[in-house]
């Protein structure tokens, strides 16, 4: 949906007999923020913009500079189908912005924009995303028991959920996200829907939303969804698959039908250059201390630093090209997972990618062995590193990093090395059952 003009809006509100309006933006670790306004000061707040206290959020200001401005994008209203439909309630994601009206550098979405700028300068018109956000269902939040013993593409009384994910695919096409199919994953209770590519802003937006319309549908039935990276010890944890592609126009820049493989020499330079950057940019698409008991060999999650076209060992899978489907030529990043910050992990992506076609990195050929039967020497020898092992590794590299700092700026990359370094410290210090079990009755 393009921009609307104020006047389109109005007339929206009045026609939905909508009385509230949420505000949404997110912190610096892509949690979404959100105050409501009533219909009767919206023409304000389209016009000016509505002044919040920063200094609250995550990864925003001090105290002595904390007042910000919450600017609404018209083209992201939509009515929250969760709400009731008299008095409707509906939202708007908002533009952070600071008194003067500029660009707030500590907002994440503006992050994503500024890369996308870069794009745009490259010559690129659009950076197309698929996310694929696998998330698990449970009682409640208070541990992690199942509603069902189901795995992969399972069907009838083992997917329990089936109801849940329908309700659930409903409240997003209500809200303009396309969904493309929904299925039982391989995890007991583990469900993926998927929604279909978009631009890179529309999809970090969609991500955000997506993630609360599961939970909200979900609180609906009495349970909890989670998006936790790994909830279920011994199980898959959940993932966020990432396809991308570059466009000019409605030209696909990546496929060319030259190459045995079908990719063009620049999509070979930006897939290059996200696994040059792939370690330092861990701590971003991986920002959690349980983010790495996923990412472990053996559990479908990637942790090795090669591509491939048929491997999904591989850190980046580039799908099979079939006959008329150029469009569809794109690299699929395996390794983010659905509790990061879309936003901030868009725009590292795509900015390692540009990095790659700006300095002509070589591709390294293609591994299609499976990674996890290889000996740490075999993939020595062929040159594959690992990503990090922990965040607290995750962030050393992070904090080293020019690139990050670059695609992140000054501002969101000290305070995010600050936020993950406490949390590194946090864990590090706790007592585990693992320890108590193991060592107490020997030692």
């Amino acid at each position: 949906m393009g921009s609307r003009s104020k006047e389109e809006i109005l007339k929206l509100v009045k026609e939905n007999d909508v009385k509230f309006i949420r505000l949404w933006f997110t912190d610096i670790l892509g949690q979404v923020k959100s105050f409501a306004i009533t219909d009767n000061e919206l023409e304000t707040a389209l016009e000016n913009g509505m002044g919040f206290d920063g200094s609250s959020i995550t990864g925003y200001q001090s105290i002595e500079e904390s007042d910000m401005i919450a600017f609404p994008d018209t083209s992201t209203f939509e009515l929250l189908p969760w709400r009731p439909k008299e008095k409707a309630v509906a939202r708007m994601i908002c533009d952070i912005l600071t008194p003067d009206r500029k660009p707030y550098e500590g907002d994440p979405r503006y992050i994503l924009k500024k890369a996308l700028k870069r794009a745009n300068d490259m010559g690129f018109d659009h950076f197309y995303i698929g996310p694929e956000l696998e998330f698990f269902y449970f009682k409640n939040d208070q541990g992690a028991e199942v509603l069902d013993k189901g795995g992969y593409f399972d069907l009838t009384t083992l997917d329990v959920a089936s109801d849940l994910r329908r309700d659930t695919v409903l409240a997003l096409e209500s809200m303009g996200i396309q969904i493309e199919y929904s299925h039982h994953e391989v995890g007991p209770s583990q469900h993926e829907i998927d929604m279909r590519y978009d631009d890179a802003i529309k999809m970090a937006d969609n991500v955000i939303t997506y993630r609360i319309i599961v939970k909200e549908i979900a609180q609906k039935y009495g349970v909890y969804a989670t998006f936790m990276p790994k909830p279920v010890f011994g199980e898959n944890g959940s993932g966020m698959h990432t396809h991308q592609s570059l466009f000019k126009g409605d030209k696909n820049s990546f496929f060319s039908k030259k190459d045995k493989n079908y990719l063009s020499d620049t999509a070979k330079k930006f897939i290059a250059g996200q696994i040059v950057h792939a370690k330092e940019m861990s701590a971003v698409f991986a920002q959690w201390v349980n983010s790495y008991k996923r990412l472990v060999p053996g559990y479908e999650a990637p942790v090795y630093i090669a591509w491939s076209r048929r491997n999904r060992s591989a850190l980046i899978r580039v799908p099979e090209y079939h006959p008329g489907k150029e469009q569809a030529t794109r690299m699929e990043f395996r390794s983010p997972d659905p509790a990061c910050n879309p936003y901030l992990t868009f725009a590292v992506l795509l900015n390692a990618g540009l990095d790659g076609i700006e300095k002509n990195y070589e591709l390294p050929e293609s591994i299609e062995k499976n990674l996890y039967n290889l000996s740490a020497e075999e993939r020595k020898d062929l040159g594959v590193a690992s990503l990090p092992d922990s965040l607290g590794e995750a962030v050393n590299l992070l904090e080293k990093s020019d690139f990050i700092k670059k695609a992140l700026g000054e501002h969101v990359f000290s305070r995010f090395v600050t936020l993950k370094r406490k949390e590194w410290d946090d864990y590090r210090i706790q007592l585990t059952k693992y320890e108590l079990d193991k060592l107490l009755p020997i030692l």
